[in-house]
């Protein structure tokens, strides 16, 4: 039987949405994308259903186990998979 531990009081399982602009780089993920390229409408216009989406998800998540990735990422990611036609996740991670 797998016993699971209650989290501290007001964490939740579902993981949180923040980014970092360097990631893994010394130049700024913002610096890197055009100032009129397409993908950054397409992020404000996807950002604003995610927000929208925000009390739908929380009711999803427990309060007790591990933290998961924030489904808004996944959603991202998934969006930029399809929009870019890459065939995996590992050959998204890659990229």
């Amino acid at each position: 039987m797998i016993h699971l531990r209650r989290a501290t009081a007001g964490l939740m399982m579902r993981g949180t949405d923040e980014t970092s602009g360097s990631l893994f780089s010394y130049v700024d993920l913002e610096a890197r994308i055009p100032a009129r390229h397409p993908l950054r409408k397409i992020r404000q216009v996807v950002n604003e259903a995610l927000a929208s989406l925000d009390a739908d998800f929380e009711v999803l998540y427990t309060d007790f186990g591990r933290p998961s990735i924030a489904p808004e990422r996944l959603i991202r990611a998934s969006l930029i998979q399809i929009l870019f036609s890459v065939r995996s996740e590992r050959q998204l991670m890659e990229q």
